[in-house]
C-alpha cells in the first residue's frame, strides 16, 4: 500500500471511531453519577453532573478531532 494511502485509511480510522467515542465518554459519566448518587444517597444530583461531564468530555473529543482534522 502506498505511504499515503495508508495515512489516510488511518484518519478514516480515527474519525470513524470518534462516535463511539463520544457515547462511551456520555455512558461512562452517567454510569459514574448513577453510582455515586447511590453510594452517597444523593439521587439526582450526581447523575447530573455525572452527565454533564460526560458530554464536556464527548465535545472536547469532537474539537480534537476537528483540530486534527484541520492539520491534512
Amino acid at each position: 500500500m502506498k505511504k499515503e494511502t495508508g495515512k489516510t485509511v488511518r484518519e478514516l480510522g480515527y474519525f470513524a471511531s470518534l462516535g463511539m467515542s463520544v457515547a462511551l465518554s456520555i455512558f461512562i459519566g452517567l454510569g459514574l453519577g448513577i453510582w455515586l448518587d447511590k453510594k452517597f444517597d444523593t439521587e439526582p444530583v450526581l447523575l447530573f453532573v455525572g452527565l454533564a461531564l460526560g458530554i464536556a468530555a464527548g465535545f472536547s473529543n469532537i474539537v480534537r478531532a476537528g483540530k486534527k482534522g484541520q492539520k491534512y
